[in-house]
């Protein structure tokens, strides 16, 4: 169809795409049954992962994956964690690693590993060194959030609800799509943020940020590795999976 000078998909073109989708996922799969009965695993993965995961969890295992079949390979998509179980939904990703639980039941979701999330300052604030602050603190400060769909977003709701709190007490003045753009708003003072330690682990390291806990907040949540409930998986998608679980001993199966 023609909408001015551009174009969209009609109706039947979305039908159509949905199945030739499909169509070259089992020739991807087909093609590499083939090469893991000659004994050998080669082909595309496409792995969706939230930010969190995306960033700082997945490259290092697909780097190790990648070392162990050379002849592979693969491709990560990064969104948060409602866009990537999306991508699973519909096969864009075979696999994927989110930061919240998945709701959709064409889902299945195994947990594979704790993710703390801290309260992040800039390295010179008053609060640098101190070992926790309280939440009535919190609430006094310039606070920077991810956006709706986020799993950083839903664990920090989940756990002001258990505290009989909500965001709507505190001094949001801004909200972010990504983790990285929240480390820069915070290291120029535009105010704290409650994120993932493992995002500003080095930075802490290197003294460019300050992280703290909240001592009447515990903000906790997994990782989760989700697969299509209803789609076979390919051979390479199987064989990154079992090699994720065997690589994080800490996982909980589902």
């Amino acid at each position: 169809d023609r909408l001015g000078r551009g174009t969209t998909t009609t109706r039947a073109g979305d039908l159509m795409l949905g199945y030739a989708r499909r169509m070259l996922a089992l020739s991807r799969e087909a093609r590499q049954a083939l090469d893991q009965f000659q004994g050998r695993l080669s082909g595309q993965l496409v792995v969706g992962g939230s930010t969190i995961p995306g960033e700082y969890l997945l490259p290092a295992l697909i780097g190790q994956f990648k070392a162990k079949y050379p002849d592979i390979s693969i491709s990560l998509l990064i969104g948060d964690s409602r866009q990537v179980m999306t991508w699973v939904e519909d096969g864009r990703a075979e696999v994927a690693v989110v930061g919240a639980r998945p709701g959709p039941r064409t889902l299945i979701s195994r947990e594979l590993m704790p993710d703390e999330l801290v309260v992040v300052l800039p390295a010179d604030h008053p609060w640098a060194g101190r070992k926790s602050v309280t939440l009535a603190d919190v609430r006094r400060e310039p606070m920077i959030v991810r956006e709706q769909g986020s799993g950083s977003r839903e664990a920090l709701e989940h756990a002001l609800g258990q505290a009989n709190a909500d965001l709507t007490a505190f001094r949001v003045v801004g909200e972010m799509g990504s983790t990285q753009a929240i480390k820069q708003a915070v290291r120029s003072g535009v105010g704290i943020a409650i994120i993932s330690k493992r995002a500003v682990d080095d930075e802490c390291r290197a003294r460019l940020l300050s992280s703290v806990k909240v001592k009447d907040l515990r903000v906790s949540r997994f990782f989760y590795l989700v697969t299509h409930r209803d789609r076979s998986r390919s051979p390479l998608a199987q064989a990154f999976v079992d090699f994720v679980e065997s690589q994080l001993p800490e996982r909980a199966s589902k």
